[in-house]
C-alpha cells in the first residue's frame, strides 16, 4: 500500500462516518423547511422549492412543542444537577476521607448499579413511585433520573478527585477548612472538568429518555419531549415536514450545550482517563 494511501485511508474513513451520522441530519432540516409531502418526496436531499419557515413557529405553538420543550429542559437540568452534586459528595467521601476498608466496599456497591440495566427495574420503580404517590408528578422522573445517573457520575469523578496531591488537601486543613469548606473551595473547582462531563451525560441521558416518561407521566401538560413527540406524530402524521421541525427542535439543544462546553467534555473525559 502506498505510504500516501496509508496515511489517507483513516481520514476518509472518518469522512464516510462524518457523512453517515450528518447526512440524515441534513435530510430532516431541508424537509422541516419545505412546504408539502410531494417537494419531501421527490427531492429528498435538494433546496425546498419554497421555504417555509412558519413551520417552526406552527409547530411551536400549535403543536406544544414550548410545553414539552420546558418541560424536558426542567426535568434534564435539575435532575442532572442533582444528579452532579451528589456524585461529587459521594466521590468526595469515598476517594479523600479516611474509612478506606468501608469506602472500597461503598464504592463497589455503588458501581454494581452499572451492572443492573435500567429497563429491568422499571417494575420496581412504577410500584414505588405509586406508593409514594408521586405518581403523574415530575418528581416521578426526577428521583429515577438523579439516582440512576449516580453510579456513572461517581466513577468519573472519583477516577478525577484520586488524582488531585494530597498534600493540596493537608495545606487546606491547615488553614483552617472544614472538610465542607474543603470541598466547596478546593475539590470542586478543580473537579470542574470532571463535573461538566458527567453533567453533559446526565442531561442527554434524562432529556432521550422514554419509557418511565411513557408510564410515569399521563397529563399532557406534564410530558417531555419524547413523549409528546409520539402524539405529535399522530396529530400530523400527514405532514412531514412539521414532524421533521419536531426532530429539529429535539436535536437542537444538545447540539447547542456540546458547543458551548466540548472544551471541559474533552479535559474531563481525557484528564480521568490518564490520572485515574
Amino acid at each position: 500500500m502506498p505510504q500516501a494511501l496509508k496515511k489517507s485511508l483513516p481520514h476518509l474513513i472518518l469522512l464516510i462516518y462524518v457523512a453517515a451520522v450528518l447526512l440524515p441530519f441534513a435530510f430532516v432540516i431541508l424537509s422541516s423547511l419545505k412546504g408539502s409531502n410531494i417537494d419531501i418526496a421527490e427531492r429528498p436531499f435538494g433546496l425546498p422549492e419554497t421555504w417555509v419557515f412558519d413551520n417552526y413557529v406552527t409547530a411551536w405553538v400549535k403543536a406544544k412543542i414550548n410545553v414539552y420543550f420546558f418541560n424536558s429542559v426542567y426535568l434534564s437540568v435539575t435532575s442532572s444537577a442533582a444528579g452532579v452534586l451528589l456524585a461529587a459528595a459521594c466521590a468526595f467521601a469515598l476517594t479523600r476521607m479516611k474509612f478506606r476498608r468501608v469506602s472500597s466496599w461503598v464504592y463497589q456497591f455503588v458501581l454494581l448499579g452499572m451492572l443492573i440495566p435500567g429497563n429491568v427495574l422499571f417494575i420496581a420503580q412504577y410500584i414505588l413511585v405509586k406508593d409514594l404517590g408521586i405518581l403523574n408528578t415530575h418528581w416521578s422522573l426526577f428521583l429515577p433520573y438523579t439516582a440512576g445517573a449516580l453510579p456513572l457520575g461517581v466513577l468519573l469523578i472519583a477516577a478525577f478527585m484520586r488524582a488531585i496531591p494530597a498534600e493540596l488537601e493537608e495545606a487546606a486543613v491547615m488553614d483552617g477548612l472544614s472538610a465542607i469548606g474543603l470541598f466547596a473551595r478546593i475539590i470542586v473547582p478543580i473537579t470542574l472538568p470532571a463535573l461538566v462531563t458527567v453533567f453533559i451525560v446526565n442531561f442527554l441521558g434524562a432529556w432521550n429518555e422514554y419509557l418511565l416518561a411513557n408510564f410515569f407521566i399521563s397529563k399532557d401538560a406534564l410530558r417531555t419531549l419524547p413523549t409528546g413527540m409520539v402524539g405529535f406524530r399522530d396529530a400530523f402524521q400527514t405532514n412531514y415536514a412539521l414532524i421533521c421541525t419536531g426532530i429539529v427542535y429535539s436535536v437542537l439543544p444538545v447540539l447547542v450545550l456540546y458547543a458551548f462546553l466540548q472544551k471541559q467534555i474533552i479535559e474531563g473525559v481525557t484528564a480521568g482517563s490518564i490520572k485515574g
